[in-house]
Formats: structure tokens, C-alpha cells, sequence
């Protein structure tokens, strides 16, 4: 019995032993495949990371960081959608799409964002702007606290270097006729695209030949210390006054309530909403206003002294001078720029600004010719403070 056992020991040491000494070694051509591979994975690995390191990498990062910058700006719920005035002036909106757009407005007073208020010069012109470099001299170190918009004849392009207060400042522009109700449909064009940039608030209608009286902090302080807008609304019982009331305008527009003002004016914002926001008085104008009614003369006084009859000082702050006759007013070349005739304007008469009396009327005058440019540069620094 021992000694079987100790065979069965040792045929088990033997078994071992057998099969550790029949073993093969590890086949030559599966190692060189093997490391062949290996290669050429390393090898990929390497001009991989180098091609998204030195030309992808760049690329990706400034493309994720762009777009997470714009969803940031553009996102649809943000303030910033309803408060950045629009990069370009020149859009595809019909007058009826442009004049709801400008439609909307906050019906609270306070702003959950810091406003700096604007002057919008609202430019209604046929074409060239002659006195542009006395305005860019008026405007010079005043950015941020107005905005320039310009209407000319829709054959006319605005050409202006990148540097000027008029570049790019060119609105959508239709043909506007005088005393036509296409002149009013200018105006409230100028008005709803002004009133896209929220921080906009008095908004001043001028022409290629009007010219600023006052310097800009001058302007700026008069306008926007005023508890009124100005705007000429007088009841004239004449022939040109009530003489071209239709009475087909009833009852909207009572002949009790029809007033005649100057085409120029300056507003706030809540009238120049009231103005763009108007569907009741207009078709009455359009029909029943037809020369020798002229409808810029009417319009908007008498439906702004229906809406908003405590809002206006019942005047207009753009000098004329009508004392020549005729249906236009006098225009005035290099001969007439002197300084006492900028004396007549600027102290020639009273009237009232915040309930108390003030020689301070104008702030504007019209009409200036081109050739007087260059006299009105000349004198500007002396008598008109830029």
C-alpha cells in the first residue's frame, strides 16, 4: 500500500514535470503583427492630437465661446432684446408693420435698467444734408445723448464717412409731397423708427435747412427740464384756420377742436407713441384734409389737442421768419449771417417755459441756404457756443 502510494506521488511530480517541459514559446510572427499594430495605433494617436491641437483646437474653442457669447445676447426672453436700439437703420418693414412695431411702449415709468435719455434729430429732407458740418460740430463730444435719423427722397443715398454723426443714419424713405398727407406719413415714419431705441426721448423734427441756436448742453437742459412737449396748436377762426375745417371729420373731429401749428415741433415720447399709435384721426385727415387744407399744418396739432391737450405749451421752438410773404418762408444766405441778425432772433420776443416768463423761445431756426455754411461756421463759436 505504501509503495503505491509514493508512485502516485511521484507519477503526480512527473505529470508536472512532463508538462512543464513540453511548453512552446510564444510564436515570432504574432509578436511582429502584434507590435506592427501597436505602431501604427501610437502613430495615429500622435498626428491626431497634434491636428486638433495646432488647426482644430483653435477653431472648436472659438466657435463654442462665440456661440455661448450670442445665445447669451440674443436669447428671446432677455431685456436685452427689448433695449438695444437696432445695429441698422435700413429694415424690410412696411409703414403698417413699422408703425405697430413702434406701437409698443412700457407702461410703467421706471426703467429695471439704467436709461440715459436721448434727443432723437429726426432729419426730413429731399435729399443732401449742406449744413451737415455745423450739425456734426453741434453734436461733437455728445455721444450716447442723441440719435440721428434721416428721410430723403427714396432716389437719394446718404453718402457720409464712418466718422460722421450721418452715416449709416439713412431710414426707409418714400416720397413725401408738401401739404400732402404723405408729408405726415414721413414724419410718423421718422417718429416709429426713432421710437425703436428705447432710451430715445425728445424727439426733434428738423430739415436740411435748419440749424441748432444753442449749444447741445444748452438744448439738452431746455428740453428736458420742460414739464411740456412744443408743438404750435392754436385755434385761428380765419380762412386759414377753421376756413378749411371739412365737416365730414365729425364727430372725431369736432371744428371746436381744430387747431393749425408749424410742421416743426418737438416731443416726448409719449406723444410721439400717441402720434404713431393713431388709426382714428388719420383716415379723416387723409379723406377730408386735401389742399387747400394743408394737412402737416393740421393733423397732428389738432389730434394731439384732442389726446393730449395739457401736454403742449401751444408753440414751436424753430425760428421762421414770414415776414416777407408768400407761402414759404424767408431763406437766408452768407450775405445775412451777422451777428445782429442772430441778435433779432435770439432777443427778439417773450414767452412762457415752465409757467414763467423767458426771452429763451428757440432753440432752432430755419431757412438757411447752402451757401451760408460757411459764415455759419465762421460765426458759430462767438454767437451760438460751438
Amino acid at each position: 500500500m505504501q509503495t503505491r502510494v509514493i508512485q502516485m506521488e511521484d507519477g503526480k511530480e512527473n505529470g508536472i514535470l512532463t508538462r512543464t517541459g513540453k511548453s512552446k514559446p510564444f510564436p515570432a510572427k504574432l509578436l511582429l503583427i502584434l507590435g506592427l499594430f501597436l505602431a501604427f495605433a501610437l502613430t495615429v494617436f500622435v498626428i491626431s492630437v497634434s491636428t486638433i491641437k495646432y488647426t482644430g483646437l483653435q477653431s472648436v474653442v472659438t466657435t463654442v465661446t462665440s456661440g455661448f457669447v450670442t445665445c447669451r445676447e440674443d436669447e428671446p426672453n432677455s431685456l436685452g432684446k427689448w433695449i438695444q436700439p437696432p445695429a441698422v437703420l435700413m429694415h424690410n418693414m412696411s409703414d403698417e408693420e413699422l408703425l405697430w412695431r413702434a406701437s409698443f411702449w412700457p407702461r410703467r415709468k421706471e426703467y429695471p435698467f439704467q436709461r440715459v435719455p436721448k434727443v432723437a434729430f429726426m432729419f426730413l429732407t429731399k435729399g443732401p444734408l449742406p449744413l451737415a458740418l455745423l450739425w456734426e460740430r453741434f453734436l461733437k463730444g455728445h455721444k450716447g445723448l442723441y440719435s440721428v435719423y434721416v428721410h430723403p427722397h427714396p432716389s437719394f443715398t446718404a453718402k457720409f464717412p464712418a466718422t460722421s454723426v450721418f452715416h449709416q443714419r439713412q431710414i426707409p424713405s418714400q416720397v413725401a409731397e408738401w401739404g400732402r398727407m404723405t408729408m405726415c406719413d414721413a414724419e410718423k415714419r421718422l417718429l416709429a423708427n426713432a421710437l425703436l431705441d428705447i432710451s430715445n426721448e425728445w424727439f426733434v423734427l428738423v430739415s436740411e435747412s435748419c440749424i441748432p441756436l444753442f449749444n447741445f448742453t444748452t438744448i439738452y437742459s431746455y428740453l428736458s427740464r420742460s414739464k411740456h412737449s412744443f408743438m404750435g396748436a392754436f385755434d385761428d377762426p380765419g380762412p386759414f384756420g377753421r376756413g378749411r375745417y371739412n365737416h365730414n371729420m365729425e364727430p372725431e373731429v369736432p371744428i371746436t377742436k381744430w387747431r393749425k401749428g408749424s410742421q416743426w415741433f418737438e416731443i416726448n415720447r409719449e406723444l410721439a407713441a400717441t402720434i404713431v399709435k393713431d388709426t382714428l384721426y388719420y383716415p379723416k385727415f387723409k379723406d377730408f384734409c386735401r389742399p387747400a387744407c394743408y394737412v402737416d399744418e393740421h393733423y397732428f396739432p389738432t389730434m394731439l389737442t384732442i389726446e393730449k391737450p395739457m401736454a403742449l405749451a401751444n408753440r414751436s421752438l424753430t425760428w421762421v421768419d414770414w415776414s416777407r410773404g408768400g407761402p414759404h418762408p424767408a431763406t437766408f444766405g452768407r450775405s445775412d449771417i451777422t451777428e445782429r441778425f442772430f441778435e433779432k432772433i435770439l432777443d427778439g420776443k417773450n414767452c412762457i417755459y415752465n409757467g414763467r416768463n423767458t426771452s429763451m423761445c428757440y432753440l432752432f431756426a430755419r431757412k438757411f441756404a447752402p451757401s451760408a455754411l460757411e459764415s455759419l461756421l465762421h460765426i458759430a463759436p462767438k454767437i451760438l457756443g460751438y
